[in-house]
């Protein structure tokens, strides 16, 4: 019998071939139209062939497992503690213990106080080299003192036990502007709790405070790199090897629902920091790199949607090597979670690597086309704008001059202008929003926020993407509360629901981002029988929705008549062309189409709405 081969029935799938396909399918659009863009100005293609000199970038033990981490951010000790041991006991590899001060603090976090630390930590076993992240901010050296203080007490070896202590003045400065400890004292902290035995890391080099303004990859990427160049100096200046040094400092970024780039920026920090190692004589030798899901994706309004934009971030953050990670509950933009969102967000990283078995794969981006150019961009725009850092002396001094909040705020606006047009999109906030969605308990605890220092830096101010959205979907909570009844919009569909779902959907889909509830038949209706249904509506507001050919037929009949019944502004869906006069002249006032500023549509939708 001869061997059957499936290959040999089908050509070879060849480049020229498929671009003569797209040019069919583009009928005169330039090949170009179908390339994107990031945020650092990077092309991305939208076709590869693999690449040729990919190789493994060195990361988590081939085969090791990465840690899930759980944050812990009560004030209250008890609370603390009980979720604590609830993590440990349920899946979590171990906890980061979150501080007053401290980078990504939203007000829930724990104080610097030898009482309140140790019964956070009671029933924990320290001495089973529990993962412990201490993520510091106000009073840090106070804080290593307790722990260390509390492992003493107990007579834990040292060496038994694994506290990663997350000393972090730079970013502390980053994301307040004012800090109370200095690079120097990272330095001298570190050295003295070596000399104790601790192994640390240290020092944590955290991107999270430039991803939270909205900030670039590679803008994040350099700050790191500065960040770590400046912890490593300062413990080279202390006295302690490079050798030493550079074990003493470990990483921390966002991965957000890019997926692609969020695996590419992991890849890439990796290389940088292997280039930085190889410039000061060292083997290189993988960093130790953690992750947190980004700030800036989180949603208030449909926030079960952060489930999903989490997985993908933990699948994206994994793929690029990250040795420990913190998926934040999706409840986290409304408030302090509660038992459940904390153990979804756990089980998030349990499924993916119990269930898929994620992290037996090495790198399993090595080799793919895309995401070896998209690291290999990435690694050249951030080693050129770390190289201003430089330029300028180092991460303190380029804070402290302004042009970096200066660059990653002009990018922060990038998005917000993206966001506000819908060419960025948040599922269940921006794009198919539900009025009817039910609300999301957390926990009846008030955030408190710290009497800081006097800001000496400018800080990078953090933003939650799908905030502007949320405060038009609170101005619609409001007028229910006290009317009984949403703003409404009339969706005054022309024609055969061939005619006009699609741009009803686009026009539902607008108006209820911003709390506005769309009515709309669901079945071909004749003129008079529209108008009826928008007078028994109660809506003073309508949207006509139907296909070119039938507003060139009968739109400007349509929307004469909605004028007649009272409507009091009328909107129609599409891009009118060559009969945008003759629209305007019938009635149309406004014309709404994908690419358009939704939130100035939005905002002045309530104008004519009187709300």
């Amino acid at each position: 019998m001869s061997e059957l081969s499936l290959v040999s029935a089908f050509p070879k799938a060849e480049d020229a071939a498929w671009k003569a396909l797209v040019e069919k399918a583009l009928k005169g659009t330039p090949f170009s139209a179908l390339e994107s863009k990031t945020y650092d100005g990077a092309a991305i293609a939208p076709l590869y062939p693999p690449s040729e000199d990919g190789a493994v970038v060195p990361g988590r033990d081939p085969g090791a497992p990465w840690e899930v981490i759980q944050r812990i951010e009560f004030p209250d000790a008890g609370t603390a503690n009980r979720q604590i041991l609830e993590d440990l006991n349920s899946g979590a590899s171990g906890i980061a213990l979150l501080f007053q001060g401290a980078v990504g603090d939203r007000g829930y976090a724990l104080t610097a106080d030898a009482g309140t630390l140790k019964a956070a930590l009671e029933g924990v076993h320290l001495e089973w080299g529990v993962p412990v992240e201490l993520q510091l901010g106000t009073n840090a050296k106070t804080v290593c003192e307790i722990v260390a203080g509390l492992i003493a007490e107990r007579g834990i070896p040292v060496n038994h036990t694994n506290v990663r202590f997350g000393f972090d003045p730079i970013g502390m400065l980053a994301a307040n502007g004012w800090t109370d400890a200095s690079v120097e004292d990272a330095a001298t902290l570190a050295k003295d709790l070596s000399a104790r035995g601790f192994e640390g890391p240290f020092a944590v080099a955290d991107g999270r405070p430039v991803h939270e303004a909205g900030g670039t990859e590679a803008q994040e990427l350099a700050f790191v790199l500065a960040s770590a160049i400046s912890y490593l100096r300062a413990l080279e200046a202390a006295g302690i090897a490079l050798d030493d040094a550079r074990r003493m400092i470990f990483f921390r970024l966002a991965a957000d629902q890019d997926q692609f780039l969020t695996t590419a920026k992991f890849r890439s920090l990796r290389k940088l920091w292997s280039r930085v190692e190889e410039a000061c004589g060292l083997t290189p030798e993988p960093a130790f790199v953690a992750g947190e899901t980004a700030w800036r994706m989180m949603t208030k309004r449909h926030p079960q949607g952060n489930i999903v934009r989490g997985t993908i971030a933990t699948l994206a953050a994994a793929a690029g090597g990250a040795n420990a990670f913190t998926v934040l509950p999706y409840s986290g933009a409304i408030g302090l979670p509660e038992d459940f969102a904390r153990r979804v967000a756990r089980n998030t990283q349990t499924v993916l690597l119990e269930e898929s078995n994620l992290y037996r794969v090495a790198d399993p981006s090595a080799g793919s086309g895309a995401l070896e150019a998209l690291t290999r961009d990435l690694c050249g725009a951030a080693w050129r704008l770390f190289q201003k850092f430089e330029d300028a002396g180092g991460a303190v001094e380029a804070l402290k001059s302004g042009l970096f909040q200066e660059a990653v705020a002009e990018t922060g606006k990038a998005r917000e202008t993206a966001m506000a047009s819908r060419k960025d999109s948040l599922i269940g906030t921006t794009d198919f929003p539900d009025l009817g969605e039910d609300a999301v308990a957390v926990m009846d605890v008030a955030p408190t926020k710290i009497d800081g220092g006097a800001q000496t830096v400018k800080p990078l101010t953090p933003m939650r993407l799908g905030e502007p959205f949320e405060t038009l979907r609170d101005r619609s909570d409001t007028i229910l509360a006290e009317s009984g009844a949403r703003p409404k919009i009339f969706l005054a569909c022309l024609g055969r629901p061939a005619d006009f779902n699609v741009r009803a959907a686009f026009a539902k889909s607008l108006f209820e981002a911003g709390g506005i509830e769309a009515v709309a038949a669901t079945s071909e209706q004749t003129l008079p029988e529209t108008l009826d249904a928008f007078r028994a509506s109660g809506a003073s507001i309508a949207c006509l929705c139907s296909s070119d050919k039938m507003y060139a037929s009968g739109g400007a009949e349509a929307a004469r008549a909605l004028k007649d019944a009272g409507a009091a502004h009328v909107y129609l869906a599409g891009k009118p062309g060559e009969r945008e006069a003759a629209l305007r002249d019938a009635g149309v006032e406004s014309f709404v189409a994908a690419g358009g500023n939704a939130l100035e549509t939005l905002s002045g939708a309530y104008e004519h709405l009187g709300a």
